[in-house]
């Protein structure tokens, strides 16, 4: 299952992308019930692609919430164009998921 939820919509000339990630985005700063440190565990890379032409990118640190949600507007957009967002973090984990336009 992807960590990955997009949601899109389409305003005449403007096509809206919003998105939800679930992720952890640990700061590195947080303790446990125990009173260690929560290792960093956050999101570095966020791309968004439109028929696999980069729109969006975006390099991020530690101080995003946990399961963040990111917004995107860009002009152009039809039926049928594949819309892709991937992620990767500061462990090395990555995740992609695509969405066709409707």
């Amino acid at each position: 299952m992807s960590s990955i939820k997009i949601r899109t919509k389409q305003f005449e000339e403007i096509t809206q992308i919003r998105t939800l990630i679930a992720h952890p985005m640990e700061t590195g700063r947080n303790k446990d019930e125990q009173g260690n440190l929560i290792p960093a565990h956050f999101i570095q890379e966020l791309t968004v692609k439109h028929n696999d032409k980069v729109i969006a990118s975006s390099v991020m640190g530690a101080g995003i919430s946990k399961n963040p949600y990111f917004a995107f507007k860009f002009k152009g957009g039809k039926a049928g164009d594949k819309i892709n967002i991937s992620w990767q973090d500061n462990l090395g984990q990555s995740d992609s998921q695509d969405k066709i336009l409707k």
